[in-house]
Formats: structure tokens, sequence, C-alpha cells
């Protein structure tokens, strides 16, 4: 049995946890229903019993997590691309990735496949108690997968002593060399389009350092991500919560999170890209360093945030939305009319699919805004103006 550790109640499970766990997972009844989406080619029974002879995470990885990715990617993306895995090779020791985050489970899922098809080590992912609260089950599967688990919900003084465990977690993981970490920019996904880093999670990984500024940044090895979906995940679920909000406080319905991940999986995205940004480098930590209290943190948030947006590939889809929304035709050698055509008969159709009380028109523009912003902030970047940070 594994040594107990102050890490025990966030950290992911060890070999012998993840074998035992997956072992109890198998029994879902669900298990022989997903057998049949994500490995259509095996046995009913497939997922069923690989969930029983897996001896080891890795194993688990490879066995069953790495084809059921690339069995999602080739039913939903037209073509996949990814660029910069040389940032990550020229590392010395493990590094924390930050990526941008447009879709729950697809955007490290999607990294994890890029580290494995390159035979690198699959990296520990911070993954929101939302959703390993949802069942046992999920805790079981999630936790089996390298996730490290972020508590929300709670109150300011519980959120501190949180904050604290967790960025004592992702320090010491990386600086002892046991993994490499995907950590998104902000908490949840970003709803309009517009990536930015939120400057609290800055701060919580400051907290365990016990050297200067310029050091506790220096040795976590921050590599940017950014990944770019054609077809923006769950787009109109985006869209409805943003207008909602407008109004009241949101509240999610039961399950709603496992609800979009499903629909995240399953619903077509185009072409998508990953691009695996240059590692922050000590001239800019030690820039930040000689700066005034939260001054130092929007330094390496400008850091970040910048190789975000440089990282982005534009769509087809991202340049006719802007054009639409600006009502211009400034981009308008990237499509064709019918493209224009194809994308708005899209847009109607994912607007039928939420309820008709809601504003038509205010729900097209967010819908359209939500593919626009990137060509935005592309443009922001170009120009020098500062990036949006709401």
């Amino acid at each position: 049995m594994a040594e107990s550790t102050e890490f025990d109640s966030i950290c992911p499970y060890n070999d012998a946890e993840a074998v035992d766990a997956l072992n109890k997972v198998a029994n879902h009844p669900a298990v022989l229903a997903i057998s049949g989406y994500l490995f259509p080619d095996e046995p009913v029974t497939f997922l069923r019993n690989a969930l029983k002879s897996v001896h080891s995470i890795d194993e688990f990885q490879e066995i069953v997590m790495n084809r059921a990715v690339n069995t999602c990617m080739e039913q939903t993306v037209h073509n996949f691309s990814y660029d910069g895995i040389n940032n990550l090779k020229n590392i010395q020791g493990k590094y924390l990735l930050m990526s941008n985050h447009r879709d729950i489970i697809l955007d490290p899922a999607i990294t994890q496949v890029v580290l494995f098809r390159n035979a690198m080590p699959l990296t520990e992912i911070c993954v929101g108690d939302n959703l390993i609260k949802q069942s046992q089950t999920v805790e079981r599967l999630l936790r089996s997968n390298r996730m490290i688990k972020v508590i929300r919900g709670i109150s300011a003084r519980e959120l501190y002593l949180s904050s604290q465990l967790l960025s004592r977690y992702i320090r010491s993981t990386i600086t002892s060399g046991k993994s490499s970490i995907w950590l998104a920019q902000r908490q949840g996904r970003t709803k309009d389009g517009i990536d930015t880093t939120e400057q609290g999670l800055l701060k919580m990984l400051d907290m365990s350092g016990t050297g200067t500024f310029q050091e506790n940044f220096a040795e976590l090895n921050i590599v940017p991500l950014s990944i770019s979906y054609e077809l923006e995940p769950c787009d109109v679920r985006k869209a409805r919560e943003i207008l909602i909000s407008r109004t009241q406080k949101y509240v999610k319905s039961r399950n709603e999170d496992m609800h979009s991940i499903a629909i995240g999986i399953r619903q077509k995205k185009g072409n998508v890209h990953l691009n695996i940004g240059q590692p922050l480098t000590p001239d800019e930590i030690e820039v930040a360093s000689r700066c005034d209290k939260n001054d130092r943190y929007q330094m390496i948030r400008y850091a970040v945030d910048k190789r975000v947006i440089s990282g982005y590939h534009l769509w087809k889809t991202n340049y006719l939305a802007y054009d639409l929304v600006t009502g211009t035709t400034k981009y308008a050698d990237h499509y064709s009319r019918e493209d224009v055509e194809r994308f708005e008969h899209y847009t109607e159709h994912q607007l039928d699919k939420v309820e008709r009380r809601l504003d038509r028109d205010e729900l097209r523009k967010i819908f359209r805004d939500i593919y626009a912003n990137p060509v935005k902030s592309k443009e922001r970047l170009v120009s020098g103006e500062p990036f949006r940070t709401e």
C-alpha cells in the first residue's frame, strides 16, 4: 500500500488504486453501450474486458484512452494538426502546460494524444471537482486517468486552504520530476471565444513557492497551449448561457456538465489545431519580477495570453463570422459565398436546439461573436492593443 500523503484527497490514483477502480467501473451498465460507440470494430464486451485486464495507468492509456480519443477524433474531426512539439522536447525536466479551454474533456485529451504519438510521457490533468462529484463511477474513471481534483464552490477560507494544497501539489509534482501537468488558463471553459489567463490562477501557483518570484515561476516551466476548433464545441449552449446570464444568475441544471461532455465528444468539430507555444523565458519572468505587486502577475498573464492568441489557427468560420458581425468583407478572401450559406444554415440549426422563449436575434449575435472574437483577439495582438480581460 502506498504511503499516505497530504495530497491523497486531490491527487490521481496510483497504479494499484486505478486497477481496483477500473475493475469496478467495468461493471457499470453503460459500459457496453459506450464500448460499441468508442470501439465499433471490437466485440461489444471489449471495453469491459479491457477495464478488467489492465495492470497500470499507462496500460489503461494505451489500450483504452488513446484508442478512444482517436476514435472520437476520427468520427468528429475533419483534419487534425499540431505544431510546436519541439518546444516540449527541448525542456529539461517536467513542465506546466497552460492551455486555453474550449471543451471540458477534449482539450486535455487531444493534448495527451499528441504526447502519446510522440512517445512522450503523458501529463496529469487539473479538473474541477464539479465533474468528479457527478458520481462515484465518474470519480473512479477520472482519477484513474491522471486527473487532479480542483475543489470549487466552497467558502473563501476553504478556497484559500484548497488553493494552497493544489499549489503545493503542482509545484512538488513538477519540481520532483514525477510528472508534467495540464492546467486550463482559467476556471471553466471560455464561453465567448476570448481566452485570457486568470490572475488568481497565477497567484495560486505562486503560493507554494519558497524562493523569489522569479525562482518560483521559472521552476514551473510554463508552456502555453492554444487549441483551435473550426466548429466550437457546445457553441449554442455557450451562447445560451451568456444570454441568460445577462439578466439573471445562471444556474446549471443537474448533470449539465455531463451533457456538455457528451455533446463535446459527439459534435462535429471540422478542423482542429493544437499549437504548443514556447515556454516562458527567464527574461520575461525577470522583467515581471521587477514590477510591483499585482503588476508582476499581469506581466506573466500577458506573456501567456500573447502565446495563446499567437497560436490560434483561424478557420473560415472565424473569418466569415467576423465579417458578418462587423458588416464588412475584410476577410472575404478566406471563404466563399457557399461557406457563408453553410455557416448560416448551421447557425440556425444550432439555435433551434434551445428554447424558443429566448431572443433569437440576441442569441444569433452572441453565437456569431463566439466565432468572431478569436479574429478580434488576433487583430489586437498585431496592433498592440490591450487584450480583453473579461
